[in-house]
């Protein structure tokens, strides 16, 4: 049974012209509400964040963790002991 590869139709659909594609994501962006390259343009011109360590807060309070009576005797049937 012989094959032939060669075929004048391609397995995917042509892509569209490039005014085509551009007008297609257009109105996608005003079917989702989203302003186009707003984000895009806010986020360029924002400066990048520091990385010095100066310009991080050093002493950071820690989040208060309560421990009910239902869960401390259950922990200590379980012999985990979160005294």
């Amino acid at each position: 049974m012989a094959v032939s590869l060669s075929s004048t139709r391609l397995a995917y659909d042509e892509l569209a012209s490039p005014h085509q594609m551009y007008a297609d994501a257009e109105a996608v962006g005003a079917r989702l509400r989203l302003d186009p390259l707003d984000q895009a343009v806010r986020a360029a011109v924002q400066p990048a964040p520091s990385i010095r360590y100066e310009d991080y807060p050093r002493e950071t309070a820690k989040t208060d963790l309560r421990v009910s009576d239902a869960a401390r005797r259950l922990a200590n049937a379980l012999h985990l002991h979160l005294d």
